[in-house]
This record gives C-alpha cells, structure tokens and sequence, in this order.
C-alpha cells in the first residue's frame, strides 16, 4: 500500500512540475528588449549597417527601388526572399521565384519592413519576436526566435 501511494505522489508531483513549465507566461516585454540587445550585437560583431526603426525592428535599405506606391495591408507584393533564424538556419526561401502575398496578410514585421522600399527595392530585415511568431512553435521556427530575411520586392500592386 505504502508503495502505491509514494507512487501516486511521485507523478502528481511530477505532474505538477510539467504543468508549471507549460503555463509559466511569458515576460512579452522583457522579450522585446531581449531580442533587441540580442540583434543589436549581432549586426555590430558582423558590421551591418542596419538602423533601428522606431518599431523596434531593424532593417538595412540595399536598393531603395522606384515608385510610390502607398502600402496598406491590401497591398499586394511580389518577393523574392529568405528568411532564416539570425545567426542560423534557413526557414524559407522563394529560390529565385518570388511569390506574392497580400500584405496584410504576412508576420507585423514584414508590415513595417516593407513600406520602407518600393518596387525592385531590395531589404534586409531583423525582426523580433514579437513582430514574428512571438511563443508559437513554428516547426523550423522555435518559440521567441529572432527573424533575419532578406527580401527584394519584383512588384508591388
């Protein structure tokens, strides 16, 4: 008897060990400046000339492209892109075959990145967290990463 409750308590105790790493919150905040230090050093160790927008993303202008296009999130955009974790692997890529999206439809970060080019406009944008996928586990993409992509605009509509 003394071994089935020393038992029982051994997995409600481990129970509840599991259940607090699944619930504990996350800090969205101290993410925020987490991620910010973090691709902060990450361009100065690899001098990259980005420049922090007043978002908090950071981007770097390769070719500013021509137009004047006004974004809204019905804008559609055509891209050729890779996105990949900063510092890390490769994500997604369009290979050389851009694809086309509705901007409202794609992560914050890309909402804020791209009304900064316009058509044949070329930049590279360090996004994070939280204007990525924040905590959801993406598969390839884990819970909090940062988001590196670099994305050239073919056409903008």
């Amino acid at each position: 008897m003394n071994k089935v409750k020393s038992l029982l308590l051994l997995v409600c105790i481990a129970g509840f060990f599991v259940a607090c790493k699944k619930n504990k919150p996350v800090d969205v905040e101290a993410q925020f400046t987490a991620d910010t230090l973090a691709i902060s050093k990450y361009i100065k160790a690899n001098n990259i000339p980005a420049i922090k927008h007043e978002s908090g993303i950071f981007y770097q202008i390769i070719a500013a492209g021509s137009g004047s296009v006004k974004y809204t999130t019905a804008t559609q955009v055509t891209a050729d892109y890779q996105g990949k974790i900063m510092g890390g692997n490769v994500f997604d890529d369009s290979k050389g075959t851009p694809i086309t999206f509705t901007l409202g439809q794609v992560i914050q970060g890309w909402n804020i990145g791209i009304p900064l080019i316009q058509k044949g406009g070329q930049i590279r944008l360090f996004i994070p967290s939280y204007y990525g996928y924040g905590t959801r586990d993406m598969g390839a993409i884990a819970p909090n990463s940062i988001l590196d992509f670099n994305i050239k605009l073919t056409d903008v509509k």
